[in-house]
């Protein structure tokens, strides 16, 4: 029986959105892409996983198409369908960098938060936890608006904001 992974996915476009989906160990990186791609009603595209080390700084290569450069040695790309979880990914808070736009390095960054066994009668993978809005595939200001926790707690006190019609001195 296959151990579950449960994923956490962030965006640095909007800081209210997380999405929890849920994988099996033995689940590609390609299989990971179209899962993620119908989860956010993205079309199709040329995309890249990192994994990553706890500073999110770019590591090892996944690409959707082999791209043919060599053996796969340490540092070249590596196709995302020969690269199954298990393999890659060894403990808990291991993480992902997902490059949906190649050309712009838009990205969502992924970490494992838990290793379980499968539920039983449930299909996977799976949608566990969604909020927020999914920032637009082609328009990185369309997600602008989304602002972030902090920016609706604060608003309230945006109202005041250039109401100086009182005088300052009593």
């Amino acid at each position: 029986m296959a151990t579950i992974f449960r994923f956490r996915m962030l965006s640095d476009e909007n800081d209210n959105f997380v999405r929890d989906f849920e994988m099996e160990e033995n689940s590609t990186l390609l299989q990971m892409h179209e899962f993620i791609i119908a989860m956010l009603k993205y079309d199709q595209c040329m995309a890249s996983f990192y994994t990553a080390d706890e500073r999110w700084e770019r590591e090892q290569e996944y690409t959707y198409m082999d791209m043919g450069m060599g053996d796969g040695g340490s540092g070249t790309p590596k196709p995302m369908e020969e690269a199954v979880l298990a393999d890659i990914l060894h403990h808990l808070h291991d993480r992902l960098i997902y490059i949906f736009d190649p050309f712009t390095q838009r990205a969502y960054y992924i970490e494992l938060i838990e290793a379980k066994e499968p539920q039983k009668g449930m299909s996977y993978p799976r949608l566990q936890f969604a909020h927020a809005a999914t920032p637009d595939q082609y328009d990185p200001e369309a997600s602008e608006d989304s602002g972030s926790i902090f920016d609706e707690i604060m608003g309230e006190f945006n109202d005041f904001d250039g109401d100086d019609n009182y005088d300052d001195e009593y």
